[in-house]
């Protein structure tokens, strides 16, 4: 582990990906990157070299998910509200969460699988040191992985539907850190960008 983190991780993987198959058949988080590890697998594989819990948020029925993030390391919170986006998907991590131990939570994306660590690091640091808000940024866009102050906790247990923490994020001070890590914005929504990453 590079650096340990006090927060606890966050991974959101319960997302429909209608996007990347719209049939419905196969879900983008168990496809395979060039290396052959699964797209969640390598992006819980990055925050848990930060962090020494990761909660990872998936829709009921995800079984075969919630074992490839299992055998990562991370703990499975079954949302059964995810379906309302992904504000209540972060709201039921939350809720999982140790109320006596969170010093703070990381929030990821289980489709951006190639965040840098260092960025990772970064955003703990931050958090760590007292900052309640804090994010990644490259060239000028507001990216990935974010991270919130145990301050934070009553708001993010009350988001619903599927803005997320957007509205936090605009109305709240925000420590800004610039990274030179395109991976920060770089998701996989589509079969083309999984054949890009």
């Amino acid at each position: 582990m590079a650096y340990a983190s006090l927060a606890t991780g966050v991974l959101l993987a319960a997302g429909v990906g209608s996007r990347f198959d719209p049939d419905g058949l196969h879900n983008k988080l168990l496809a395979r990157l060039p290396d052959g590890t699964p797209v969640a697998h390598e992006a819980a594989h990055r925050l848990l070299r930060v962090v020494t819990r990761v909660l990872a948020v998936v829709r009921p029925g995800s079984d075969a998910l919630a074992r490839v993030l299992n055998d990562a390391g991370c703990d499975v919170v079954f949302a059964a509200s995810a379906g309302r986006g992904m504000g209540a998907s972060l709201a039921a991590a939350i809720a999982a969460s140790d109320e006596d131990d969170a010093d703070g939570w990381i929030v990821a994306l289980a489709d951006m699988p190639r965040i840098a660590i260092p960025t990772i690091e970064a955003v703990a640091r931050a958090l760590d040191g007292g900052a309640p808000l804090v994010a990644p940024f490259y060239d000028g866009q507001r990216g990935h992985p974010v991270g919130f102050g145990a301050g934070h906790r009553d708001a993010l247990l009350a988001l619903d539907g599927d803005t997320g923490a957007k509205a936090l994020l605009t109305t709240q001070t925000l420590t800004r850190i610039d990274v030179d890590d395109a991976g920060i914005l770089r998701d996989i929504d589509t079969p083309e960008d999984l054949r890009r990453i």
